[in-house]
């Protein structure tokens, strides 16, 4: 499997199948409004958790891909997807929304994404679902406005959110980066929060159910490519 990121909240996933097929999923493609180099990209299953400007800009996406855009169960090319409701605040919705928090399991491996998450912490239910991950995808750029529609959990709420999903592996998403017009917090700041120093960005993940860590958690940072 490999994880490749595209910059924001935006995931492209490439599986294979157990014919060795591959399959690509695609998670929340961004508009080029946002500052980011417009996508072109083809997808076999496009997953869109919001309707916000920066998570859904399906006319990018080529091919004929399967959307997903809301809670529920689904098995795609042997890849099986849960669509988890949450909140895009802390208020139930009422200031920015619902989201879709997306599981993944492929390859015997269990992804989460979680969106714009803006909830402190997430309740008993939505655990539930999410169960055992192996890779955590987590916003950790912060609520610099309130008010903003792009606004989700700060580090330190991040680091609050991963200790009750205890991946094995964890990717930060949706902070700060070059061109990008949206005002969010950097990834040094999270990084801070965690304990951890700069690491180098890798250009991909690539990994197998073998590779995951057998103890403790490893943040993988990635370069938008």
């Amino acid at each position: 499997m490999q994880i490749i990121w595209k910059g924001h909240s935006c995931f492209e996933i490439i599986s294979k199948s157990s014919k060795g097929k591959e399959v690509k999923i695609l998670i929340d493609p961004f508009s080029e409004k946002i500052g980011l180099k417009p996508l072109s990209i083809e997808a076999d299953i496009l997953l869109i958790s919001h309707d916000h400007q920066d998570h859904n800009n399906k006319k990018v996406v080529k091919g004929s891909p399967f959307l997903i855009s809301g809670p529920g169960e689904y098995e795609i090319k042997e890849i099986f997807i849960q669509g988890i409701e949450a909140w895009h605040d802390n208020f139930q919705g009422k200031e920015r929304g619902k989201i879709t928090i997306f599981k993944i399991e492929s390859e015997g491996i269990k992804i989460c994404h979680l969106s714009d998450l803006g909830q402190k912490e997430l309740n008993s239910d939505q655990l539930g679902k999410i169960g055992d991950i192996d890779i955590l995808m987590t916003p950790v750029g912060g609520i610099p406005h309130q008010n903003h529609w792009w606004g989700t959990i700060s580090a330190k709420e991040a680091s609050k959110i991963i200790s009750q999903i205890e991946p094995k592996i964890l990717i930060p998403m949706h902070y700060l980066i070059p061109k990008l017009k949206i005002k969010l917090d950097p990834l040094d700041k999270f990084l801070k929060v965690m304990g951890q120093k700069s690491s180098q960005p890798q250009n991909k993940l690539s990994v197998k159910k073998k590779d995951l860590p057998t103890e403790g958690m490893k943040i993988i940072i990635l370069e938008p490519n």
